[in-house]
């Protein structure tokens, strides 16, 4: 992987870990409050409270958002942005301002920009290696228990089989639970998720007496109906994922003491004596190792001492009435309804602009249109367009399709995605007449350089469908891109006062006689490759010239377009792209990473011969 690919999965990686590990953590906290709220219930309700915050962790809530925006209506908002619901959901799934990498070209020492790009692929090879090791880890563990399990022996009758069975039909277990006798010293524990068996030291027996025995049998049966072993393993994706989070850990060590603790309330509401069941755990962990893994579920774990003042105390502990059980069903529910309705309701906000939800074209088109293929032997032959207002004539020679959909959906390249390989190969020449009734609102619109659903755009628009069947839809994704916005000391540029607007367009070069801030946007993002988002505030035309040499990923996406002069050789005459911005022009590019509106191709067809 090349340094600006681990650059850019790093700009969207770190944005979107952090924004993930924020939320996941407020649940947690919530959980924790909770818990708080329910510290003299029983143990149950808290475990599940904590499996929860820990689940969290696998589910953003940006993905549930998508998921609304799936089954929604982009577009049919029904609650106002401005709205306090609106603000506060937006705060919730995007809490974090996306994280402004150092810049490639920033004004750093060339040793910080340096360390800083090396440390981005060393941090995802740390994580890489991090998340092996754990699951290497474990992976050992399991095997040792299951060549425990290959080694013990299956018991079908005697003392501790028939105790076993008395347990099962008290604590409401249908499926027999099998039964292994094993010569190693490891406690007795539940092995297995779909099929679960019980592993019990042979060694242990002698020391127990009856009482003893199905108390630790009743503790093994309630962790197979609880289904303890399917919930830990669970948590150990979480912890093997965010191993580097002490968070996960630390829900991790909650999870067991309520397990545990649940497991002991369970048996004594059996009518197990508390002596009884006390000595029979002290038994255990004095003659057996505890279980290496939490998802094999034993009778050991948790803090012993606080386990046995737990079952000691003659405690009466309450279960949750009716208006605690609303509240923990109201506070589930709303984790999961608010984003899914958030994302129903609302279309994310986005750099391209709104577009109609019907493929089809509407309003004006152009009157007579003719095009062809265009033919040249000229290898350096470029892109050649011209829109006259006053007539309403389009003429284009050697323009794609992909440049005609920026023209009708004043997108850049970066924002249009998916569609057949000509989109952006083929080229046209193009002649297109407009009515003369729709002149002078081009006119108006061509002036004040409307964004859209102007007639102007409409035609082409049109002309796309007619032509070339062309049907897309929008698509709301988080991509890499810059923002563009006014450096401390201010532009280095004044506006135009000529009247005339002109940006001519060569490589290493844009000179504009009198341009708006939009289009010198779009015109960085086709040599840029990212989505440039103009964020200066300067609303007139501006005339300035801007000079800088052509980086090689620069050159190759200009000679795969048809953009003015992309083939011709490009002369050095200043420095790096973005640093000449900076100098020349007074603005900064800043890498952002956020959501953009993109526009994806779902058809398109070649025009016939004729």
């Amino acid at each position: 992987m090349s340094e600006h690919s681990f650059t850019a999965l790093w700009s969207t990686l770190a944005p979107a870990l952090a924004n993930h590990l924020w939320q996941s953590t407020l649940v947690a906290l919530a959980a924790g409050a909770l818990t708080l709220l329910l510290r003299k219930h029983q143990a149950q309700a808290r475990y599940w409270l904590w499996m929860a915050a820990s689940l969290k962790f696998l589910f953003p809530f940006s993905l549930l958002v998508g998921i609304g925006q799936y089954f929604g209506r982009p577009g049919h908002a029904t609650v106002a942005p401005e709205s306090p619901l609106y603000s506060a959901v937006v705060d919730i799934t995007q809490p974090f301002a996306p994280a402004a990498p150092l810049p490639q070209h920033a004004a750093a020492s060339p040793i910080a920009f340096s360390i800083w790009t090396y440390a981005q692929p060393a941090l995802l090879i740390l994580w890489l290696c991090g998340f092996l090791f754990v699951l290497a880890m474990w992976t050992f563990r399991w095997r040792r228990l299951a060549l425990t399990m290959n080694s013990a022996e299956l018991l079908s009758e005697g003392r501790e089989v028939s105790a076993l069975r008395r347990v099962e039909r008290i604590g409401g277990v249908r499926k027999p639970i099998a039964f292994l006798l094993s010569r190693a010293s490891l406690e007795p524990g539940i092995f297995g998720i779909s099929r679960p068996v019980l592993l019990w030291p042979a060694g242990i027996s002698p020391h127990l007496e009856d009482a003893h025995l199905e108390a630790i049998l009743a503790h093994e049966v309630w962790h197979v109906r609880r289904r303890d072993n399917l919930y830990a393993a669970l948590h150990m994706l979480v912890e093997a994922i965010f191993w580097f989070y002490p968070l996960v850990w630390w829900l991790g060590a909650r999870l067991v003491d309520e397990r545990e603790r649940a497991c002991d309330e369970e048996v004594l509401e059996l009518g197990s004596d508390r002596h009884v069941y006390a000595e029979s755990i002290l038994k255990v962990c004095e003659f057996c190792l505890g279980s290496p893994l939490v998802c094999v579920s034993g009778v050991t774990g948790a803090d012993l001492k606080q386990r046995m003042v737990h079952i000691m105390s003659n405690r009466i502990l309450q279960r949750l009435n009716l208006a605690r059980k609303l509240l923990l069903a109201a506070a589930a529910f709303s984790a999961i309804a608010v984003p899914v309705t958030f994302g129903i309701l609302h279309a994310t906000p986005s750099q391209a602009q709104s577009q109609p939800a019907s493929n089809a074209a509407s309003g004006p088109s152009f009157k007579s249109v003719s095009l062809k293929p265009h033919v040249s032997s000229d290898e350096s032959d470029f892109a050649k367009a011209s829109f006259d207002v006053k007539d309403g004539t389009f003429t284009a020679r050697g323009i794609t399709v992909q440049t005609l959909i920026d023209l009708a959906y004043h997108t850049q390249s970066a924002q249009v995605m998916g569609g057949p390989e000509w989109i952006s190969t083929e080229k046209f020449d193009l002649d297109a007449k407009s009515d003369n009734s729709f002149t002078g609102d081009m006119h108006k619109h061509m002036a004040e350089h409307a964004s859209g659903g102007d007639p102007v755009s409409a035609m082409f628009k049109s002309l796309l469908t007619d032509q070339f069947k062309l049907t897309l839809h929008p698509e709301t994704r988080n991509l890499p891109a810059y923002e563009l916005v006014v450096d401390s000391d201010g532009p280095k540029f004044q506006e135009s006062q000529s009247g005339v607007h002109n940006l001519r367009v060569s490589p290493g070069a844009l000179n504009s006689q009198g341009v708006p801030m939009l289009l010198l946007a779009e015109q960085l993002s086709m040599r840029l490759g990212r989505p440039v988002v103009d964020r200066t505030g300067l609303k007139g035309h501006y005339a300035f010239d801007l000079h800088w040499t052509p980086d090689a990923s620069e050159e190759e996406r200009l000679r795969s377009s048809d953009l003015h002069g992309a083939n011709s050789t490009a002369v050095p005459s200043g420095p790096p792209l973005i640093d000449a911005v900076q100098q020349q022009l007074g603005l900064k590019l800043v890498p952002v990473t956020e959501p953009v509106q993109l526009l994806v191709i779902d058809h398109a067809e070649l025009p016939s011969a004729n």
